[in-house]
């Protein structure tokens, strides 16, 4: 067997395999659930420990140097922050959407065309 074969063993694929197949339902099961502004939050949670697995097993880092781990789970965390604050900036700026009475549709407002405007 080649060092490659020792180092990243078949059941540990299998296991990680397992865990990303768990974490691909817990997102569409949490999905279904009214967590308010935390919907987002908790998937983003969930893909960013699923891509930490990626890169710690399949993409080898767990057997690399400390520092390139470290590298890799700060920037993991860095990025998740700001994708966070950008997704959590952008919700909150949103305006409340309109109540309907029940049966009613919603109509978008009518705006003029714009040529109509400078002619």
């Amino acid at each position: 067997m080649s060092d490659h074969s020792k180092s990243s063993p078949l059941p540990t694929y299998f296991a990680v395999w397992g865990a990303l197949l768990l974490g691909t339902f817990l997102t569409y099961e949490i999905a279904k659930l009214d967590l308010g502004v935390f919907n987002a939050a908790v998937a983003l949670i969930i893909a960013t420990i699923k891509a930490l697995l990626v890169a710690l097993f399949f993409m080898h880092l767990r057997g690399a140097s400390e520092r390139l781990l470290k590298l890799v789970v700060i920037s993991t965390l860095f990025f998740l922050m700001i994708l966070m604050t950008l997704s959590m900036t952008d919700y909150a700026s949103r305006g409340t959407p309109p109540t309907l009475a029940p049966g009613q549709a919603y109509s978008a407002p009518v705006v003029p065309h714009t040529a109509a405007l400078h002619s």
